[in-house]
């Protein structure tokens, strides 16, 4: 079936049409809801108080979910919403990294609020079409597109029967359709997921962005806590926005030449700085792969090694033999990270696409640990080809590297086996295996539907079925309140470890990367310094969420002068960009201890949402042990000169006589002991009590002494 023919299956359920203003300092202040479950379109003002304290993107999303669900709405209830907003910021295009938006829902994973940032052009265009956030709430009968007209101002939900599924079809179907012609597709941005999405709780959402140099429709993801599951429980197969084109200044900030100018001397570091400092343009973020696997920090057979020999079949330098080089690899107008990179004309070898030649885009560090070193696997073909696939049938890549490492060290200790798995010989470095298991994952098939319902899901089941010991496939699955750990070891950085598991959704690195400081450069040595870190980085890095920025250009290049600074892990040149980017585009009075009061008002909001849905408490910042050390007397012994030194000059026993169990129970005694006393010091410093709840002097500090938030933390609080 043809373009013309598909689009003719259209069945119009609701045109809504709508008065534009253009934006005024970054801000519609509107914001468009559609219920597909009554086909209900319409428009809200943005309160003064939403403004004042959410700020856009991440804020927007979690103040319009609270409201739009009840305590206990559940992820397919058709209450439960998907918000996308970027922010002020985000669509300028004068300084690098302004594309991103922020998508929020409850999650499917962990039954609490989850946010996952993403790059591509739908949350530029949803604000250029005169809304600040999209709020999609209902189910529908029918598979439905959204479509917002940013060029005629209107809104169309219509039946869309024919659509094909997956992703790199379906982003390419959908921009074909609703351009003009060939120049006009760089005006269309599509959101959409793939088949696994149905058929997992780790779905995830592709946006869409036009590449004119390769003429081809690409796709960046919204990948954690399976708001792509959300999306396709839904039934809504796409949202697509369409303007008449970006240029100059659609923002309508108060000072341009302020941002132009930051955005300039931005530019020429990236000229001048990047090819010896993290080769962004080249590499993008797999740079990272053999840097990881030097200081042991790269995960190796599901987190228990930090390095591996084969490394090499995998290391920056394959992949940028394999991206396309010299092209300006943005997934955002006006960004010269080009870190996008992209393997052209790959040939996949598997699948319904076998012999179809396709863009994919990637690997990213994430990838290669994840659905490489992590499973054993350092075959970059299969990488690639892994990659291809979770993007299009939907699955976040970063939840699926860790949910098949976690199986296959079950499948080595007998936890599974053939008979339990359909067939399928999951050991370590199977790539055959592995790659099936992602196929059945699309199908709704044998073990691959097992293994999309997660880790934490996936433990209980094999304890019920006496399968395994629970304490084991406790302290080997690595998830935390439900969502699986991204591809970084943090045994030897406790800092690191409260930066994954102190998350407000779940171990995701977006909040804070603290190993170097932590590991390498002791930077942070105390634990009051570690609590400093921990309060300060997430904060900072929420900011970016809060506004539509990207966080790579902050400090995957640095200036000349950087490690002369007091605090160059701050890097605080950038930090003043973004001050002053800020202030020229809003026009409100702002400053680097503003920005951190803002972060924290929503960071705030956001715990007191866990505890509002019967978390957000002490007791689910808890990790796995393998995250904090050797599990496994394989484990142990394969690192047992660091360990046995540590025991010596830092615990205070003596190893000597002792066995390799004895030592073990030693350590983890100890480490599981520091990683209590971090959760109490970061606590303090982040205005809460000892159980991990904002105390209400705090939000009064903070100004968030919202009735709804002190009636939530009232019964919680300290004597």
């Amino acid at each position: 079936m043809n373009i013309e023919e598909m689009k003719n299956k259209h069945k119009l359920l609701n045109e809504w049409a709508y008065d534009w203003t253009a934006l005024d300092k970054g801000y519609t202040d509107k914001t468009l809801y559609i219920n597909v479950s009554t086909n209900e379109i319409k428009e809200k003002a943005v309160p003064a108080l939403m403004k004042e304290k959410f700020i856009g993107g991440k804020g927007y999303g979690l103040k319009l979910l609270w409201e739009g669900t009840k305590p206990d709405t559940k992820w397919n209830d058709p209450e439960n919403e998907i918000i996308i907003s970027s922010g002020p910021i985000g669509g300028i295009t004068q300084y690098s990294g302004a594309g991103k938006s922020l998508v929020v829902s409850i999650s499917p994973q962990t039954d609490s609020v989850m946010d996952s940032n993403v790059g591509g052009f739908f949350g530029p265009f949803l604000k250029f079409a005169g809304f600040d956030a999209i709020e999609l709430q209902g189910k529908a009968e029918n598979e439905v597109i959204v479509y917002i007209d940013g060029v005629n101002h209107k809104v169309e939900i219509f039946e869309a029967p024919e659509e094909p599924g997956d992703s790199h079809i379906l982003a390419e179907v959908l921009t074909e359709m609703f351009a003009n012609d060939e120049k006009d597709k760089k005006n269309i941005g599509v959101v959409s997921t793939g088949d696994a999405a149905d058929n997992s709780l780790i779905g995830m959402l592709n946006f869409s962005f036009y590449d004119p140099k390769r003429k081809l429709v690409r796709l960046k993801q919204a990948g954690r806590g399976g708001i792509g599951t959300v999306f396709r429980d839904k039934k809504i197969r796409a949202l697509v926005a369409k303007v008449p084109g970006v240029k100059g200044n659609l923002n309508n900030v108060v000072d341009l030449k302020a941002i132009m100018e930051r955005g300039k001397n931005f530019n020429r570091e990236m000229r001048e700085l990047d090819d010896s400092q993290c080769e962004m343009r080249t590499k993008g973020t797999a740079h990272l792969v053999e840097i990881m696997d030097e200081y042991d920090l790269l995960p190796t057979h599901n987190f228990k090694f930090g390095s591996h020999p084969d490394t090499k079949n995998i290391d920056s330098e394959e992949w940028k033999s394999r991206f396309t080089q010299g092209i300006p690899d943005g997934c955002w107008i006006g960004c010269n990270m080009s870190c996008a990179k992209g393997v052209d004309n790959y040939e996949i070898r598997t699948g319904p696409y076998a012999g179809d030649k396709v863009i994919v885009d990637g690997p990213e560090y994430e990838n290669a640990g994840g659905l490489g070193s992590n499973c054993g696997i350092f075959n970059p073909d299969y990488i690639i080809e892994a990659n291809f696939y979770c993007d299009t049938y939907g699955i976040c890549t970063i939840s699926w590297g860790t949910i098949v490492a976690f199986v296959m060290e079950c499948y080595e200790n007998g936890i599974l086996n053939e008979e339990r798995t359909g067939g399928l010989k999951l050991n370590f470095g199977n790539a055959d295996s592995a790659m099936e298991l992602i196929h059945q994952l699309a199908k709704g098939e044998g073990f691959g539907v097992i293994a999309g319902m997660g880790i934490r899901k996936m433990k209980k089941m094999f304890v019920e079925k006496g399968w395994g010991d629970a304490s084991f496939l406790h302290d080997i699955g690595m998830e935390n309140k439900g969502l699986e750990y991204s591809e970084y070891i943090s045994k030897e950085s406790l800092a690191q470890q409260g930066g994954f598991a102190m998350t407000n959704k779940g171990p995701q690195h977006d909040e804070a990367w603290l190993i170097f400081m932590d590991m390498v450069n002791n930077q942070i040595p105390t634990f009051e310094d570690k609590a400093e870190a921990l309060h300060y980085f997430p904060m900072f890095r929420t900011w970016f969420g809060l506004v539509g920025l990207c966080k790579l250009p902050w400090n995957d290049v640095e200036p000349e002068n950087n490690a002369e600074t007091d605090e160059p892990a701050k890097v605080p040149e950038h930090v003043d960009n973004y001050v002053t980017i800020f202030k020229a585009v809003t026009g409100r009075e702002f400053d680097k201890y503003e920005m951190i009061r803002q972060s924290e008002r929503v960071y705030n909001y956001q715990r007191i949402f866990n505890l509002r849905r019967g978390f957000g408490i002490r007791k689910y910042d808890a990790q796995p042990y393998r995250a904090a050390g050797p599990v496994t007397k394989e484990e142990y012994e394969s690192r047992a000169d660091r360990y046995d030194k540590q025991m010596k000059e830092i615990i205070g026993i003596n190893p000597e006589g002792k066995t390799t169990e004895e030592k073990m129970a030693i350590t983890r005694e100890y480490r599981e002991s520091q990683y209590e006393k971090l959760l109490d010091a970061v606590y303090k410093r982040r205005g809460w009590t000892n159980n991990g709840v904002p105390k209400i002097s705090h939000l009064k500090e903070l100004g968030m002494d919202l009735p709804e938030l002190i009636e939530m933390v009232t019964p919680h609080q300290e004597n």
